[in-house]
């Protein structure tokens, strides 16, 4: 509107005067266009170009950080926000995250007079921390990130009264964290994880009353956790892990009613698990394993409804897991494996339906697996394994459709494998080893889709496995040793990705399959302690990754097929206890990689190779 009034005037006036006029008109016009910073501009200017010298741009992402180009205005340079107001102008946001910078951190921009937001994370700025970074800096400052970087040095000395934000994690920054962090009154958000900081937590914390998030973890910190942590009652984040914290867990933590997730976890924490945390009712993440707590888990523990995720692995507590634990119905996962706990696991696990990842391995826990597992559970992994436990395994443990890995190794466990576990499609992971299951394997079961690692060695189980078609195309490593298997070893697998393959002792007879020298990916195979006969196959000598070879205690015919120097990686080679005859060949000392062989007791004759190898050979245990 004015533009247009000033143009009618112009129409009225002389050519000269008309000629100002326009000149007027035209500055007036630009002015606004650009809108350039308010006052003080030139030094804004200065103090980001300071800035940008101070770094290494590989990818040029600074490049418009230039006053030559033809817009000056800092307000339209990569990472710069200004505010939108029409009557001034200032840098309110350097956001710069992930642009794989380099160099030292000019103290510069930390002087912008009206700067609320600094972001220079993910990107490879090295060198210390400058020791003015939070002397004389703006009150206008809200949100500084500096993290995922390589920055070295202490933590500077200062504070900001109006910062909320501050991300230092992920550098290598050391020395002990400054007692004045606690003049940040402030903060909603602290996090210094990831670096390399000593000494204990300072007490002074507890003056940042606004205090959200707190993370300290994967640092060397010492001491107790201090007791003044209970007076932040806006605390909704603690995670203290992986530092070499001692002492008890702090019964003021409880005063935290807020908090939503603890954790503690991987310290040299001692004593009980405080009954105080039971107050903590929106808590649904509470991990306090690898460290050195003792006795039970409290009961009115599992009152807290909203839990999500419970770990307390790794330690030494002790006693039963309570029924009550049945109250957890938002309960997903429960780990609280390599403990004392002793008793029955609860049956209530049954009821909780969200459940899908349950781990109580390497424990004491003795009865029988609750009949009811896995019925209404969303169980997707279970490792019940290293315990006491007996009975028959349930069969409606892959209920859910998702049972991925399940676990159950070195128990008491007996009866057939369930019927059930034919038809569960999901199944990844198989360990049912050293129990004493009995009974024949279902022609279904050998054909499960994703199963890579099956591994019922040490049970009781028997029948033929040979004379069916093997379908497993996803298996890489099967151990059925130490059972009572007997007839012919099966041709195949079903799978060209076998790595490790142990059918020892069982009750094979028959000879060894010539397809087993397509195993292209085998790296051990293991058939001992059969009543294996016939030659030893030299498409053997196909298995180029073959590590280990182990076929002791057969009754093996024929010679040592010359083939088998060939293996480039063969190391292990145990031939004894056969019937193999012939001369010993002498290729085989060709082998630079084998450093153990066993040819003992066989009908061998001639000498042996001259290679260290074979000249461990005690020949006192005769018989080659």
């Amino acid at each position: 509107m004015m533009m247009m009034m000033m143009m009618k005037m112009a129409r009225r006036l002389p050519h000269q005067t008309c000629l100002i006029s326009c000149m007027v008109m035209f500055l007036f016009f630009f002015s606004n266009q650009t809108s350039a910073l308010d006052d003080g501009d030139e030094n804004q200017l200065q103090l980001l170009l300071s800035f940008k010298a101070s770094i290494n741009d590989p990818l040029n992402f600074l490049s418009d950080w230039n006053k030559t180009t033809s817009s000056n205005n800092p307000c339209n340079w990569h990472g710069i926000t200004c505010n939108n107001s029409n009557s001034s102008s200032y840098i309110k946001a350097i956001e710069l995250s992930g642009r794989n910078i380099s160099g030292k951190l000019s103290s510069s921009i930390f002087h912008l007079s009206h700067i609320e937001t600094i972001d220079l994370s993910n990107n490879q700025l090295a060198g210390q921390l400058p020791k003015d970074m939070f002397v004389g800096v703006s009150n206008s400052l809200r949100h500084l990130n500096l993290s995922n970087n390589n920055f070295t040095g202490v933590v500077p000395q200062g504070s900001v009264a109006s910062l909320e934000v501050l991300d230092l994690s992920n550098n290598m920054i050391s020395g002990q964290i400054p007692d004045g962090i606690g003049s940040f009154s402030s903060l909603k958000f602290l996090d210094l994880g990831g670096n390399i900081l000593v000494g204990s937590i300072p007490s002074s914390i507890s003056n940042m009353s606004s205090l959200e998030d707190l993370t300290l973890a994967s640092n060397q910190l010492s001491g107790k956790i201090p007791t003044q942590l209970g007076q932040l009652k806006s605390l909704k984040w603690i995670y203290l892990g992986y530092n070499n914290l001692s002492g008890q867990i702090p019964e003021q933590i409880g005063n935290l009613v807020q908090l939503n997730h603890l954790d503690l976890v991987f310290n040299k924490l001692t004593g009980q698990i405080p009954v105080s945390l039971s107050n903590l009712t929106q808590l649904r993440y509470l991990f306090l394993y690898g460290n050195r707590l003792t006795g039970p888990v409290p009961q009115s523990l599992f009152g807290l409804e909203k839990l999500v995720s419970l770990d307390l692995s790794d330690n030494f507590l002790s006693g039963e897991i309570s029924e009550n634990v049945g109250q957890l119905q938002n309960l997903e996962i429960l780990h609280l494996f390599s403990n004392n706990f002793t008793g029955k696991i609860p049956s209530a696990l049954a009821s909780l339906r969200r459940l899908q990842v349950l781990q109580l391995w390497s424990n004491k826990f003795s009865g029988e697996i609750p009949r009811r597992l896995g019925y209404r559970n969303n169980l997707t992994l279970l490792d019940l394994s290293t315990n006491s436990l007996t009975g028959k395994i349930p069969d409606t443990l892959c209920d859910s459709g998702r049972l991925f890995k399940l676990i159950l190794f070195s128990n008491s466990l007996e009866g057939e494998i369930p019927r059930s576990f034919s038809s569960c499609k999901s199944l990844g992971r198989v360990r049912l080893q050293n129990n004493r299951l009995s009974g024949e394997i279902s022609a279904e079961f050998t054909k499960l889709p994703l199963v890579y690692f099956l591994d019922i060695s040490g049970n009781n189980l028997s029948g033929r496995i040979g004379e069916r078609k093997w379908d497993m195309p996803s298996l890489q490593m099967l151990n059925i040793g130490r059972n009572g298997f007997f007839g012919n070893l099966p041709d195949n697998f079903g799978s060209e990705k076998l790595e490790n393959l142990d059918l020892s002792e069982n009750r094979f007879s028959g000879t060894i399959s010539l397809s087993f020298g397509n195993l292209s990916e085998l790296m051990q195979l293991k058939l001992s302690h059969n009543e294996l006969s016939g030659p030893i196959p030299k498409q053997l000598s196909s298995c180029m990754k073959l590590v280990s070879l182990d076929l002791s205690h057969n009754r093996l015919t024929g010679p040592i097929p010359t083939s088998l120097s060939d293996m480039p990686v063969l190391g292990d080679l145990d031939l004894s206890e056969n019937d193999i005859s012939g001369e010993i060949p002498r290729n085989l000392g060709v082998i630079e990689s084998l450093v153990q062989v066993n040819i003992s007791h066989n009908k061998l004759h001639g000498t042996l190779p001259s290679t260290a190898a074979f000249l461990a050979i005690n020949a006192s245990r005769g018989g080659w």
